[in-house]
């Protein structure tokens, strides 16, 4: 890789991280925890921030990155100025052009991707691309986020279960499992679009698909044969089972959540199950498993693996169990304090990997070093 390549990846990868940090300090503030760096205005922007700014700028980092054009990079730029113009205060419509465009260009590679390789796993991405710029143009005209959040989910859900099925043809799935995969996704896909007009319904199909996914996730991602395994391939399995059963208890909710009214609006201790269960628990297991890949590939700087992994990831499930725990009971005490976990698991992720990559990259020129000076035979 060489140095132009690289500044572009390491700059967009920070502003991703700094994005995140930024939707924690936002999520404790919806959470009446309210810090310095986190006045009660960044609250509002919270979702933003997670599923755009920084979910939505890594994702179309790593398409750009795996595209290998320089054009691929507008995706994640547009998007990452559309929510820097956010959190500045820029007017609120002009940061919203923004994050659609950057949407709009994910959705171009992809086009691209298809032309280049037409096979489910890419129409499946492509969908999750697409649900992004739905989702997004809503936003922009004016629909409220809880009633188009559930496009960014599906954006965020089809895009990771396309990358799972691509690695699952490793283990060359039977053509009846193709079939069960298929008919998951087109009830999720279903749900989404019924979502935007017969809410109860929609939830439901969408539920529905989300549990036919997990099932065939649990039965043929290849992370049933590298759990087996020791290190990092046990870790990544461990968290993806993990993750694929938060995904099972999100779908649940979807399936049996009964709305307030009939504009298909939901409590806010249901509300917050629905999307914490599959965004938290669901897309950072995911996250979790794949950092230790993907950060260094787009840093272009190695992470030594170490056990200590696995405290953010007990830390993230234990503390999302609790919420999810006081959402069924109606404890807001307890979701306030659980989410709090949250972000600490979150926090001791970020220090644990940024720490690794340094020791990583000490252990690399050490053994450089050490190769230069030994003499050869």
């Amino acid at each position: 890789m060489v140095a132009s390549d690289r500044f572009p990846r390491v700059a967009l990868l920070l502003i991703s991280l700094l994005f995140l940090i930024l939707g924690l300090l936002a999520g404790l503030a919806r959470l009446n925890l309210h810090w310095p760096l986190a006045p009660p205005p960044l609250a509002v922007i919270h979702g933003p921030l997670m599923i755009c700014g920084f979910l939505g700028t890594l994702i179309s980092l790593e398409r750009a990155v795996a595209l290998g054009r320089w054009w691929g990079y507008a995706a994640p730029l547009i998007t990452a100025v559309g929510t820097l113009s956010l959190v500045a205060g820029i007017p609120t419509k002009l940061a919203m052009i923004l994050i659609v465009l950057g949407s709009l260009a994910l959705v171009w590679i992809f086009v691209v991707v298809l032309l280049r390789h037409p096979a489910l796993y890419t129409v499946t991405m492509s969908l999750g691309a697409v649900a992004w710029l739905v989702g997004n143009a809503l936003w922009f005209g004016g629909v409220s986020i809880p009633q188009m959040v559930h496009w960014w989910i599906g954006f965020l859900i089809l895009t990771i279960a396309g990358e799972r099925l691509e690695l699952s043809r490793l283990a060359a799935p039977f053509r009846h499992a193709i079939s069960a995969f298929r008919i998951g996704l087109i009830l999720f896909v279903a749900g989404l679009i019924c979502a935007s007009f017969l809410p109860l319904l929609g939830h439901r199909l969408a539920g529905l698909g989300m549990v036919t996914l997990v099932l065939w996730l649990a039965r043929f991602d290849v992370a049933r044969f590298t759990v087996h395994r020791v290190g990092l391939p046990r870790f990544i399995a461990f968290c993806l089972f993990a993750g694929y059963a938060w995904l099972g208890v999100g779908g649940s909710i979807w399936i049996f959540a009964v709305p307030t009214d009939v504009t298909g609006s939901f409590s806010f201790f249901t509300y917050d199950a629905m999307l914490h269960a599959i965004l938290l628990g669901f897309v950072f297991s995911m996250i979790f498993a794949h950092a230790p890949i993907i950060f260094p590939s787009v840093a272009g700087r190695p992470l030594a693996f170490r056990s200590v992994f696995y405290v953010h990831v007990l830390l993230l499930h234990l503390s999302l169990a609790a919420r999810i725990a006081g959402d069924l009971g109606g404890s807001f005490p307890l979701v306030r304090w659980a989410g709090l976990g949250n972000v600490a698991a979150l926090a001791v992720f970020l220090g644990t990997n940024v720490f690794t990559m340094i020791v990583g990259q000490c252990e690399a020129k050490i053994a450089m070093r050490a190769s230069v000076k030994t003499p050869g035979p």
